[in-house]
């Protein structure tokens, strides 16, 4: 006869149709056979079910003396609680509060989500940071790191961040500390590197102990320049062993300077990186005029800039970011056409400029790949020629190629042209 889905062959495995209920039943089967009642439920029902062995453990756990038990009085105390008292020994009692599920579980992810909000992934307003930024350039600042000192090992600052108000991981420090350093991230870098901090090519920046660092000089005159004016409250580090700063008291929106990104719990913030000379003119155009329109100020600061440059392609949707919070913001890489043999005639299409987050080396890979499985015809050559000097990555093109249809193409089938969605929540 075949046996049903829950005709037990073996109390360590159930024969059911669905594998998760497979494993649900044989972890708790194993679960049972820990339990004092695990005698009950099978020695009787089911003995010939039992080998000689299992019988003998059932009966040595049958005739084994039980455990203190522990013995719960509830009693109601006014308050709509219950407590609970466990008679274990060491007097210890505890309160059993009675909730409702889905209200308990609300509250309890809204505090996380709060938390990670707050305390992790989106930047505060009032000084464009989040509290890792803020916490590496406060602890450089008490380290006496200022621009005109010499530079220090960021060693000796992730272990300053980690020891007294960021009590987290090493390397997310590190990689926080990095990116405000590079200035293809940044649009206005806070910390001046020395040594390796990584390239537009994603290669990865050298370890803690070979790179230093010390404070940009914007940044101390934007950022630090009124920290001890009282001008900001201080709280309780972790440990509340010193204070640390609320927020930094910042000049100028930083915010809106290098923009800022991250993903939160149920909300994430993407927002672009300005120029700032317009970003000052605004400010003097909203101080003599409050009242003054969206039209009007974008005749000061007609859009974000990208530290890696490029072009912005229409204007359509930085007027929906600018007015809603969100729009998507298309970027093309600036690029000229140059001759290089006048007698054949042949030209070569120089990139000058990449979109904003852009990988450099990637973008020549795929340009080779699509080149070599003959999706993008007219190229003879690419290579990187970019230096200290700037970037220049050169596409030579075939006798007779068209410059306009092959960047057409490129535009189309590679990251020369991205866009950038613009999420704007702090």
């Amino acid at each position: 006869m075949k046996p049903s889905p829950l005709h037990f062959q073996n109390p360590n495995l159930l024969l059911c149709p669905n594998p998760f209920y497979s494993m649900a039943f044989s972890s708790a089967f194993r679960f049972l056979r820990l339990s004092p009642s695990y005698p009950r439920l099978l020695s009787p029902a089911h003995p010939r079910l039992l080998s000689p062995f299992q019988h003998r453990l059932i009966s040595a756990r049958a005739l084994r003396p039980p455990a203190a038990a522990a013995r719960a009085v509830r009693r109601s105390d006014g308050n709509d609680s219950v407590t609970a008292i466990t008679d274990s020994g060491n007097g210890s009692e505890g309160r059993v509060v009675p909730t409702e599920l889905h209200k308990e579980a609300t509250e309890a992810y809204m505090s996380y989500a709060m938390s990670v909000l707050l305390g992790r992934a989106l930047p505060d307003v009032r000084d464009g940071l989040k509290p890792v930024h803020r916490r590496i350039l406060f602890a450089m600042h008490e380290l006496g790191l200022s621009s005109k000192k010499p530079f220090k090992k960021c060693a000796r600052v992730v272990g300053e961040v980690l020891g007294k108000f960021h009590p987290h991981g090493d390397t997310a420090v590190y990689d926080s500390l990095v990116r405000m350093a590079q200035d293809f991230s940044l649009r206005s870098p806070l910390i001046q590197g020395h040594g390796n901090f990584g390239s537009i090519d994603a290669d990865p920046p050298a370890a803690m102990r070979y790179t230093e660092c010390r404070l940009d000089d914007l940044t101390e005159a934007l950022l630090l320049a009124d920290l001890e004016q009282d001008t900001v409250d201080f709280v309780p580090n972790f440990d509340n062993s010193q204070k640390e700063p609320s927020l930094l008291p910042a000049r100028l929106p930083t915010l809106l300077l290098n923009g800022s990104s991250g993903i939160a719990v149920g909300m994430a913030t993407n927002i672009p990186p300005h120029n700032l000379a317009e970003v000052v003119d605004v400010l003097r155009v909203l101080i003599h005029n409050p009242e003054a329109t969206l039209q009007e100020l974008l005749e000061y600061m007609p859009g974000p800039d990208f530290p890696t440059g490029g072009l912005i392609m229409g204007n359509l949707g930085i007027l929906e970011a600018y007015r809603t919070g969100r729009g998507r913001v298309v970027i093309r890489g600036k690029t000229d056409i140059e001759l290089l043999d006048s007698k054949t005639k042949r030209t070569a299409i120089i990139i000058k400029e990449i979109p904003y987050q852009t990988n450099k080396a990637s973008l020549v890979e795929k340009i080779a790949e699509l080149v070599e499985n003959k999706s993008l015809d007219g190229i003879s050559d690419i290579r990187d020629e970019s230096d200290r000097s700037g970037m220049r990555i050169v596409i030579e093109l075939k006798r007779g190629s068209d410059p306009s249809i092959v960047l057409n193409n490129l535009y189309r089938l590679t990251s020369l042209q991205s866009t950038f969605s613009c999420n704007m929540v702090g």
